[in-house]
């Protein structure tokens, strides 16, 4: 045999040895599944405001690194949490979608860090005729009477304000208005003190917000009613003296 035909044909096997090496790791490697994680999802559909029970979730596999942020991987961590959403059946419960349960009531839970809750006794009027449902957002008139002066001075109190129930209802599943007697609002404890003094002054009116209108003014408008057209006030008539007129008599003597 020519030596230069076996060299060639030993790079020849090598070369192709080396190949079916690479192929069979590459083969392997997409063979072998991505490694998965638990998640905890919704075993059932979970309405809001409510504290979750080991029976409402469920642990699935999820497949690689995609879950989303903030995911749980066991159903001991959401257990006793408050749900801020609603939830639907398969759905991943996330840390920014519940909440942290410390006892007392549930609405508790869903009031935000350094606000307050505080309810307010509204009719089918201050109600906006029972359209305001739990998360609406709201800007609140208060209105101030002049009884000396027979007029009202009315101006924007607080705006972008947030509903947390309506009534003892925190549930945002209704979408019928209803009449109701009191909403509780979201307040920083500033507001709050605002709004009691406005409702010892005078009254408030509710004004509902578009969801994705969030501008504040800065220095809201203030808007005087009108003012009653001052009537002439009679003028008092003079009462001219009649100067009498001396005479003088001469008395002959």
């Amino acid at each position: 045999m020519n030596k230069r035909f076996i060299i060639m044909l030993s790079i020849a096997l090598l070369l192709a040895f080396l190949a079916a090496w690479i192929a069979n790791r590459w083969i392997q490697g997409k063979a072998q599944p991505d490694q998965a994680m638990s998640v905890v999802v919704a075993a059932v559909e979970i309405p809001f405001g409510v504290k979750l029970e080991e029976s409402q979730v469920k642990v699935i596999s999820w497949q690689g690194n995609s879950a989303p942020q903030g995911a749980y991987s066991s159903k001991e961590q959401v257990v006793n949490k408050v749900t801020m959403n609603k939830f639907y059946p398969d759905e991943i419960i996330t840390e920014k979608r519940v909440s942290e349960y410390l006892g007392g009531s549930t609405l508790s839970a869903l009031i935000s860090k350094e606000y307050r809750a505080i309810s307010v006794r509204v009719d089918d009027v201050v109600g906006v005729a029972g359209f305001i449902l739990p998360g609406n957002r709201v800007d609140i008139l208060a209105t101030k009477k002049d009884r000396s002066a027979n007029q009202a001075n009315t101006r924007t109190l607080l705006q972008n304000i947030k509903v947390l129930a309506v009534d003892q209802e925190a549930s945002q599943e209704k979408e019928k208005p209803a009449i109701v007697r009191a909403v509780t609002l979201e307040l920083k404890p500033e507001q709050a003190e605002v709004i009691v003094q406005a409702m010892q002054e005078g009254t408030i009116q509710l004004t509902l917000r578009n969801p994705l209108d969030n501008e504040v003014q800065e220095a809201p408008v203030k808007v005087a009613a009108a003012q009653p057209t001052p009537q002439p006030q009679p003028q008092k008539q003079r009462v001219k003296k009649r100067l009498k007129k001396r005479t003088l008599k001469v008395i002959p003597w």
